[in-house]
């Protein structure tokens, strides 16, 4: 871990709860001294007083750990606030309808920013039927490669996992999609208005 918990984090969470020192200290039975050697960088808390502290903070030990407290602004779950994460280790590809915490294989992941497709990742969809046939014209190497194609509209979200031996291409369905979204193993994450 190249991160821990720092004096100004404990003391930020403390104060926003508008908590004493004596009274953050009897929540995780240590004494007001050592709540204050935290806050003055004269010490860290034990590894076993993470969870605890947590608790006291109502942050989950991530967010204590980063210094970075989440809260999610799509209190109405709006499907086009929809938010994706990547796994850079493992490839491991996470979804959320807005802003979270989210880690895998021990980091914290960002959440990706979508832009808009240059001409080598341009995503082409036309209409069959009741669908949109979609491609991406990208090499698909296990090196470089479009690991997913996935749509949005306002009621769901439709995903297709692509590999690195396959075609970039998918079919959704029609129904209320607005967005489609192509990420990129090496350029990361694109999206364009149908």
């Amino acid at each position: 871990m190249d991160k821990y918990i720092t004096g100004i984090t404990i003391r930020r969470l403390r104060e926003s709860k508008k908590m004493t020192q004596e009274e953050l200290a009897e929540k995780i039975f240590v004494s007001s001294k050592a709540v204050s050697k935290w806050e003055t960088a004269q010490g860290f808390p034990d590894i076993s007083l993470i969870e605890p502290l947590s608790k006291a903070l109502d942050v989950s030990v991530i967010e204590l750990i980063s210094g970075n407290p989440v809260q999610n602004e799509n209190i109405s779950s709006n499907m086009f606030k929809n938010v994706f994460y990547v796994c850079p280790i493992c490839g491991n590809v996470i979804n959320s309808i807005g802003t979270a915490l989210i880690s895998c294989c021990g980091i914290t992941l960002p959440p990706l920013e979508p832009e808009t497709p240059d001409k080598d990742h341009f995503i082409n969809f036309e209409k069959i039927e009741n669908e949109y046939y979609v491609t991406v014209r990208h090499q698909m190497t296990k090196e470089h490669y479009i690991s997913f194609l996935t749509a949005i509209s306002d009621n769901g979200i439709q995903f297709v996992k692509l590999y690195p031996e396959g075609n970039c291409e998918a079919r959704f369905r029609i129904n209320r999609v607005k967005y489609l979204y192509a990420y990129c193993s090496r350029h990361g994450l694109f999206k364009i208005k149908v």
